[in-house]
């Protein structure tokens, strides 16, 4: 039997999602092309020239900031926070298998961050640890007014700040797996002589796994590209995403239309291998 005809409200839906498209991805499409441009390129079309003249720049730390030591360090901590959301995601989903009072209290209090704005976040661990400088100064007398300085940085008070963000989203979806597990496998795995280790290891863990690639990617995504809870807790130091707002007022180059393309190619590259992994561990699992 053949179709019959579209109704005008099909092709006017489909006119606007295409609308839609384009104004999502036209921008990115735009910043891509043009990070490509020759060394006398501008920051609008047309192009002069196609080169990898401002990767290069950006590399090379010629240019307005200290851009790839930026990359690195925002690498570094992002892998630190996704490994840390995945681990404390987990066992806070384990611990609320159990009832135990205070519950609600301690899961609203976890994912209350999520409410406060990113800049108050910001300001309130950045003064905690201000405080802590103070009693540090005043406990380690002669040595800390020769030696310290602040313990404010990357893995301090950034690390925290980060992991505010992060673990909210983790939480929240290993709740929602673990709110669905049929615990009837950890029983048969007991009933065979399992312990409770290797019940988790051999039959929890590979149940989740694919759960848990989603949550490191949201662990890493989100620790990659935050600026407002970063920008009160690095101390001297930058995260990427605090360079490029510095490029923002500075540069008049391609050069962070470059920045913007690595970025965003590291992003999907990330997302792209944990999907993989995703889609292998369940082929696996579908043939096992």
């Amino acid at each position: 039997m053949k179709d019959g005809p579209r109704p005008r409200s099909f092709y006017a839906l489909a006119a606007v999602f295409a609308l839609f498209v384009a104004f999502l991805w036209g921008p990115m499409v735009a910043i891509v092309a043009l990070s490509f441009q020759g060394p006398d390129g501008g920051l609008v079309f047309p192009m002069r020239g196609v080169s990898l003249h401002w990767f290069a720049v950006l590399w090379s730390n010629e240019g307005s900031v200290d851009i790839s030591g930026a990359f690195w360090r925002s690498f570094r901590l992002a892998l630190v926070v996704m490994v840390l959301t995945v681990v404390i995601s987990v066992m806070a989903g384990l611990a609320f298998r159990r009832r135990f009072p205070g519950a609600m209290v301690l899961l609203y209090i976890a994912i209350a961050s999520l409410i406060v704005p990113s800049i108050v976040v910001s300001l309130g661990i950045g003064l905690e640890f201000r405080l802590f400088d103070g009693l540090v100064q005043s406990l380690g007398g002669d040595w800390a007014q020769r030696n310290f300085v602040t313990l404010l940085g990357t893995f301090t008070s950034g690390l925290g700040a980060h992991l505010t963000w992060t673990l909210p989203f983790g939480l929240l979806i290993m709740f929602a797996v673990f709110n669905r597990f049929d615990p009837s496998y950890e029983e048969a795995a007991r009933d065979l002589g399992a312990s409770r280790w290797q019940t988790f290891v051999h039959v929890t863990l590979p149940i989740i796994a694919p759960f848990l690639i989603g949550v490191a990617v949201f662990g890493f995504t989100l620790s990659w590209d935050e600026l407002a809870r970063s920008s009160q807790v690095m101390g001297s130091t930058n995260t990427l995403p605090m360079q490029l707002a510095a490029l923002t007022t500075t540069v008049t180059t391609p050069e962070i239309y470059a920045l913007a393309t690595l970025t965003t190619g590291a992003s999907l590259l990330l997302v792209g291998v944990l999907l993989t992994c995703a889609f292998v561990l369940r082929r696996r699992r579908s043939a096992g």
